[in-house]
């Protein structure tokens, strides 16, 4: 038995534009990942199968090489190969869900078009803090993930039985990747339960996470190797490290979009850091990864410094500057946000 999280009234109002609805559209944040894309794709499947013939997924730009293999993902439209697409799309929607994310700003150049659409708009998200630009907002912070949120949407409106395996596989990928495996945010039994009938509709969870996890390029590999050798920097009065690359260490290892996924896990393998954050600098601006285990929570450490946020052991945020201004402000950050003075800060959660 599934505990009934969202409230019914969103539930049957969101039923009701999934009945009445004929052209949808899905769009997610910007970077998509794999909870995003899980969701996304998940949500698609399920609206096709209900009979739906007019449904798309929109993404700002691109998405790692290794969810490629999702069941749906070649009709994706990319918003940057493809704008007055995608804007003519989002203008004809009468439904757009709004997907794994809390407000317009992080979906970038989508968020006009999204904002100014007409159609009905249904978030369901598990951030904290949702904007107010949506007729049905189901976000739900305390929920693993969103595509976790998806499954208990379509159960709720009486249609599992219309989940086909396409429909789980996306979901299971999305739960998969937002909890690292089910190693964070995922301790709540209710989780095993939704993965247990996952699998009664024919997915092998083994093979997915080969699909996403050991499918990487050899200049992915010998970047991971320059990274825990030359880049991790480990602070043992705070039990926190370190890693950076450049754009022009990145150019070095011929990066593209998802090379770098998962690097901010690493140095939580190192006994006694508790804390790890990872800072890559972009062609704009300075992306933020930043991961935690046990109390510590790097949200607050997130918001405080880096303009971002998430949840309490998986967040991220962006820094407009240099990479060396960004580290300066990490490492200021370490000095008055102490990672050993955890019983402090939850006071303040």
């Amino acid at each position: 038995m599934i505990t009934k999280i969202i409230q019914e009234e969103k539930i049957q109002k969101a039923k009701k534009y999934v009945e009445k609805g004929e052209n949808f559209v899905i769009v997610t944040h910007v970077s998509p990942d794999g909870d995003a894309l899980g969701s996304s794709l998940g949500l698609y499947h399920f609206l096709m199968a209900y009979g739906k013939d007019c449904v798309t997924v929109i993404v700002p730009n691109e998405f790692p090489s290794f969810y490629k293999w999702m069941p749906g993902s070649k009709d994706i439209v990319n918003y940057e190969k493809y704008p007055d697409f995608a804007e003519q799309l989002i203008r004809d929607a009468d439904v757009i869900f709004c997907l794994d994310f809390n407000e317009p700003k992080r979906i970038e150049k989508l968020a006009p078009a999204v904002v100014a659409s007409s159609g009905r708009k249904v978030m369901i998200d598990h951030h904290l803090n949702p904007a107010d630009f949506c007729r049905v907002t189901m976000s739900y912070p305390e929920m693993s993930s969103t595509s976790e949120m998806v499954f208990r949407f379509i159960c709720r409106m009486g249609m599992f039985d219309l989940m086909d395996k396409n429909t789980a596989e996306c979901i299971y990928t999305g739960m998969m990747t937002d909890t690292g495996s089910f190693t964070y945010n995922s301790n709540k039994p209710e989780i095993y339960t939704i993965i247990g009938e996952l699998i009664k509709k024919g997915i092998d969870k083994d093979k997915i996470y080969r699909q996403v996890n050991q499918v990487y390029s050899e200049s992915r590999l010998r970047m991971m190797g320059y990274v825990l050798y030359e880049k991790m920097k480990i602070y043992p009065e705070y039990n926190a490290a370190l890693i950076t690359l450049s754009e022009k260490e990145l150019n070095r290892f011929h990066y593209v979009t998802g090379d770098t996924e998962g690097f901010v896990n690493l140095p939580l393998s190192v006994e006694g850091v508790s804390f790890s954050v990872f800072i890559r600098e972009d062609s704009d601006y300075v992306k933020i990864s930043l991961r935690s285990v046990g109390d510590f929570p790097c949200n607050q450490f997130a918001s405080a410094y880096f303009n971002g946020g998430g949840h309490k052991n998986a967040s991220g945020g962006e820094f407009y500057g240099t990479l060396s201004d960004a580290v300066a402000a990490f490492e200021k950050g370490l000095e008055e946000f102490n990672p050993n003075k955890i019983e402090e800060l939850n006071k303040n959660e």
